[in-house]
């Protein structure tokens, strides 16, 4: 299966660089089974998980967990828009949250883009985190005036958005990913998975032809 996907140099570099960071990490497999399970319940997606954009007609899902202040997943992010632009409507891309203990900001930009997605605008929320990042990443004091601003610029209802990220169940259902991306081996950020599969590619090419391999079964 033939895709026009074309990743500039500059994407490439950076995606080489994530990989980098990746393997000094360390990241071991985790042993997930087939069906996106793995022991003591944790599942790579659940129902409640975020979708970007709309499933694809076919039954490959591609997973990542992320974490809104990590450069690496700022740096893969301009790929993985590429490859939902190519891949839309074949692939079903899902985004579940990964805070990183070390980054100061993390769970409270989790929080801010749950209660987004509370009124339906996950996906524009998640976009603006990346693209702001370097505004607010890697500062000690709190950014959740911040994320509110971004709340007002999307036009949200502030009020409904105060509630939500005071709302324990917010935080609850960030952690909830992060507690099975523990449970699934996630290590380090960003990591995917492919039809339940970890996905360890070294280039951008590779990681096409696993995607393409998968649509090809």
């Amino acid at each position: 299966m033939s895709t026009n996907l074309k990743v500039s140099a500059a994407l490439v570099a950076a995606f080489a660089a994530v990989v980098a960071a990746i393997l000094i990490l360390g990241q071991s497999d985790s042993g997930s089974s087939a069906d996106g399970g793995a022991a003591g319940g944790a599942q790579v997606v659940r129902e409640d998980s975020h979708r970007l954009g709309e499933p694809g007609a076919g039954d490959v899902t591609l997973v990542e967990f992320l974490d809104f202040e990590c450069e690496s997943c700022a740096s893969v992010y301009p790929f993985v828009e590429q490859l939902r632009e190519d891949y839309a409507g074949q692939v079903t891309f899902v985004a579940r949250y990964m805070p990183m203990p070390g980054h100061p900001n993390a769970e409270n930009a989790a929080v801010a883009v749950e209660a987004a997605a509370q009124q339906g605008e996950f996906e524009a929320m998640y976009q603006r985190m990346y693209e702001t990042q370097e505004q607010w990443s890697h500062r000690e004091e709190s950014q959740a005036a911040v994320f509110r601003g971004f709340a007002a610029d999307l036009g949200l209802d502030l009020a409904s958005y105060d509630e939500d990220v005071a709302d324990p169940a917010t935080l609850e259902r960030v952690l909830s990913d992060r507690d099975d991306g523990l449970a699934l081996g996630v290590e380090g950020t960003p990591t995917f998975f492919l039809n339940g599969e970890k996905l360890e590619a070294t280039t951008t090419d590779e990681f096409i032809e696993r995607i393409e391999a998968a649509l090809d079964e």
